[in-house]
């Protein structure tokens, strides 16, 4: 018996995004696992799919329920897996599904879709290579040190909306005008915003703004010299 694990690429927004392949796979899935199943509930309803059983799968219980999504997948169950938008283990659960699976021979079939990432790369233009590097540390004092580590070059990061405005003052503490920002949110959907420019720049228009939703930032450093995080902010936190 040939046992497969589904991971299947969602919209990021228009739900006209969706793949025939997705859409196959969905119908006939068993059991779909879900970072929250009220808004996965939404999807499945608005392509009319009602079978599925649907198992909440997020960061903070992966690494308890994968042995049961095993079991599952050798009981002979069709399991997918989707995340909120956008593809699983790109900075959402899958990682340790995926992982335990792959121990047990299991065959992992990637069902793809749009992704924030390259969505965001494309039109920043920036560069035609880049480095992600998913969401950036949680505290000020951590993530300008991460920050004043890298080297010159294009990057993509997500940043969550209550933490926007403190990550682009640590861009211009750490790079000043040396990076170039591309901020983009709502990507596909009727309301897309961007905004590009220097850090005091975004800064400027986004004190402005009511910040909501989650967004995508791809920034480039020039080879200047940018400023190095000294020792106290290093160990500073906020």
């Amino acid at each position: 018996m040939d046992y497969k694990l589904s991971i299947v690429g969602t919209p990021i927004g228009n739900l006209d995004d969706i793949t025939i392949r997705a859409l196959n796979t969905l119908k006939e899935a068993d059991i779909i696992l879900c970072e929250d199943s009220r808004v996965s509930a939404k999807l499945l309803k608005h392509f009319e799919i009602n079978k599925p059983k649907l198992i909440s799968y997020h960061n903070f219980n992966e690494k308890q329920i994968s042995p049961k999504i095993i079991e599952y997948i050798k009981e002979n169950k069709k399991v997918a897996l989707i995340s909120d938008a956008g593809m699983p283990c790109i900075s959402d659960p899958g990682f340790e599904i995926v992982k335990l699976a792959k121990s047990e021979g299991i065959f992992i079939d990637v069902i793809g879709g749009p992704t924030a990432l390259i969505h965001a790369t494309i039109k920043a233009n920036f560069s035609n290579t880049f480095t992600f590097l998913g969401f950036l540390k949680d505290k000020s004092g951590m993530r300008r040190n991460e920050l004043s580590s890298l080297s010159y070059g294009t990057y993509v990061a997500y940043v969550s909306p209550h933490k926007l405005i403190s990550t682009i003052e640590d861009f211009l503490y750490v790079f000043n005008d040396s990076a170039k920002l591309f901020l983009i949110k709502e990507m596909t959907k009727l309301y897309e915003q961007s905004i590009e420019g220097s850090p005091q720049e975004i800064l400027n228009i986004l004190k402005e703004q009511n910040i909501k939703g989650e967004f995508t930032l791809v920034f480039n450093i020039a080879k200047t010299k940018h400023i190095k995080v000294n020792k106290y902010e290093k160990n500073k936190g906020k």
